[in-house]
């Protein structure tokens, strides 16, 4: 039994040594255990509320470009013009940045289309158009954190660049409390072709957030915003729970750097790389890709 003495444990008393490091264990042990996070969004919190970009963070694709081929389809405009609109967007989608003057040019156009038609006639289309190309392209998890806010008893705002006519029916049909959107000026419930201000784009966007935070009575340190471009650093910034959703490579980065959370809906390995949507199909990639090529031939 002798030989087997070693298996015996040995009867002593803990040394100072020995002490430190079974505290220094017993502390390691406890900071290994990851900490939960805060439940968030905060029930009940009144001064709180969440802000959530479009085009690309709550739906696939752009819903101008989504919202153009509605009109197309009514005969608005011509084949032509759906296909400088889908170069546009073509850019917009390979290049992973806004052009300026693509930019400049769709807005021109869209007002161009627009010019003489009713306010309450794009309404009545914009909803039909909702079901048609919009309703089967909102991502489910952004889906899901918005009405994460709802039920938190907190109000969820759309904030985009698109017309805030369409982006009202958006809003609404997704049960949110409403939208800041770009103005179209109008005259006796008729587009006059112009904007009112500038397209809340980029600082636009974080300034009408500010402008309906004051409005509300919101704290800005208690809210949320949620954007997958770098164009939106602005509005994001503003937030105190800033969250980057199927982020570009430069809001990525970003956020990365600032320990912002990250959220990517999106699926496939090209779909990570280059932030295309891998299910914005046909429809919104790949159709506006070949009307850029067939426009570029022609055009040489």
């Amino acid at each position: 039994m002798a030989a087997l003495g070693w298996l015996t444990p040995r009867r002593r008393s803990a040394t100072a040594r020995s002490v430190l490091a079974g505290e220094a264990s017993a502390e390691a042990a406890r900071k290994s255990v990851p900490e939960e996070e805060p439940a968030f969004p905060v029930l009940g919190d009144e001064k709180a509320a969440a802000f959530f970009d479009l085009d690309n963070t709550v739906m696939q694709g752009a819903s101008l470009f989504h919202f153009g081929r509605g009109l197309y389809k009514r005969k608005f405009f011509e084949t032509r013009d759906l296909a400088r609109f889908a170069w546009q967007q073509a850019w917009f989608r390979l290049a992973g940045s806004e052009d300026p003057e693509h930019m400049q040019e769709a807005r021109d156009s869209a007002l161009s289309i627009v010019k003489g038609h009713r306010v309450a006639e794009l309404q009545s289309i914009g909803e039909e158009i909702y079901d048609e190309y919009m309703a089967e392209r909102i991502w489910p998890g952004t889906r899901a954190l918005a009405q994460a806010h709802l039920d938190a008893g907190q109000k969820v705002w759309l904030v985009t660049a698109a017309p805030v006519e369409i982006a009202q029916v958006i809003a609404r049909r997704l049960g949110l409390t409403g939208a800041l959107g770009t103005v179209a000026e109008s005259i006796d419930g008729v587009y006059t072709g112009k904007l009112v201000g500038e397209p809340l784009h980029g600082p636009a966007k974080a300034e009408a957030v500010r402008a309906l935070a004051a409005a509300e009575g919101l704290d800005l340190s208690r809210c949320a915003a949620y954007s997958d471009s770098h164009n939106d650093i602005p509005m994001l910034s503003l937030v105190g729970h800033p969250y980057a959703i199927n982020p570009d490579t430069k809001l990525r980065k970003h956020a990365r750097q600032l320990d912002w959370r990250l959220r990517d809906y999106r699926t496939g390995r090209k779909a990570a790389k280059v932030g295309i949507p891998a299910a914005a199909g046909v429809g919104a990639v790949a159709g506006g890709t070949a009307a850029a090529i067939a426009l570029h031939k022609r055009r040489r």
